[in-house]
């Protein structure tokens, strides 16, 4: 039997009136950062998104949290709608979904000992305290690969790969379901960036999490995401698994992505697609399909039909005219 999902989105957008001028009811447009997305993520898998900057993806995964409202659709956890969740309701899930993101000094107080700030979510959250809450602050930091030692440590005595683990101990103290790593790797130094993605795939799997892993990198999407999906300008143009996405790639702009990442063997020679000009104006997007502007293989129904949601597989679909 097909376990249900752990999140999902249906048909989710999040729209912002932009004002312009001194006077702020001076209407400036509509910014629609995420236009009509949906996905399911599974309980222990890691999904990941990828696209260029101000494709929609960190708002999507903030959405996902309820960390902000959406302006249309529904988000699902663990079966219940909390599309509209306020309060000490959405407070009560707060300990099953938490967040590491992409600055690890910025995510920190840069006032508190790093035990400190691990320990006090297990304080306010898990009532815990006395030698049940040192132990369990050991413990956290063992996990994550740190020395316990470090607890009396403050943030800017550490590395940017400790700060970032400390955040990640911090994230999975109260024994969540679900972690948005919001390009949790990105800030890192290449070599760091590959012990912080083991980090979080050997966590994956002990602890059964689930994660909205949002990134730049393709090689360590690649190393950790089971699923992925390829955001352009607000939309979900292609999910599938990390092995189709990768090796046959359907959408013009998923080809133009993966061409355009290096391939550590000179042996290995890609295909460059190479894209036309900028992303364009999120605020007057082209007509038809967003990508035509910039596609190498656009069409005259582009401009005039959005794309349909083409399903290639039970596991794969792609949003272009070209795969009807």
């Amino acid at each position: 039997m097909t376990p249900a999902p752990l999140l999902s989105l249906s048909d989710v957008s999040k729209h912002y009136a932009i004002a312009t001028g001194r006077r702020r009811e001076a209407a400036g447009g509509t910014l629609r950062a995420v236009d009509r997305v949906s996905l399911d993520i599974m309980p222990s898998e890691t999904f990941a998104l990828v696209g260029e900057s101000g494709s929609g993806k960190s708002t999507l995964g903030r959405a996902a949290l309820r960390l902000t409202d959406v302006t249309q659709g529904s988000v699902s956890f663990e079966g219940a709608d909390i599309t509209t969740t306020k309060g000490r309701a959405l407070r009560s899930l707060r300990p099953r979904m938490q967040a590491v993101f992409q600055d690890p000094l910025g995510s920190l107080n840069p006032r508190m000992t790093a035990g400190a700030i691990v320990a006090e979510p297990l304080m306010a959250l898990a009532g815990m305290r006395g030698s049940e809450l040192d132990d369990r602050v050991d413990e956290l930091f063992r996990s994550v690969g740190l020395d316990p030692s470090r607890r009396e440590s403050k943030p800017r005595a550490l590395s940017g790969g400790q700060r970032q683990r400390v955040n990640i101990a911090r994230a999975i103290a109260l024994g969540p379901r679900l972690i948005l790593a919001d390009e949790a790797v990105s800030a890192l130094d290449v070599s760091v960036q590959a012990q912080i993605a083991n980090l979080f795939a050997e966590l994956r799997d002990r602890l059964g999490l689930a994660y909205l892993f949002i990134g730049h990198g393709l090689p360590i999407v690649r190393h950790v995401a089971q699923r992925v999906g390829v955001m352009y300008l607000g939309r979900l143009v292609e999910t599938g698994g990390v092995d189709e996405i990768f090796d046959d790639p359907r959408h013009p702009y998923t080809q133009a992505l993966i061409g355009a990442s290096p391939v550590p063997d000179p042996a290995v020679r890609r295909e460059r697609i190479l894209l036309a000009g900028e992303p364009a104006n999120p605020l007057d997007p082209p007509s038809g399909c967003r990508f035509r502007t910039r596609c190498p293989v656009a069409m005259d129904v582009c401009a005039n039909e959005a794309p349909p949601l083409i399903p290639l597989s039970p596991t794969r679909s792609v949003e272009c005219h070209l795969a009807a």
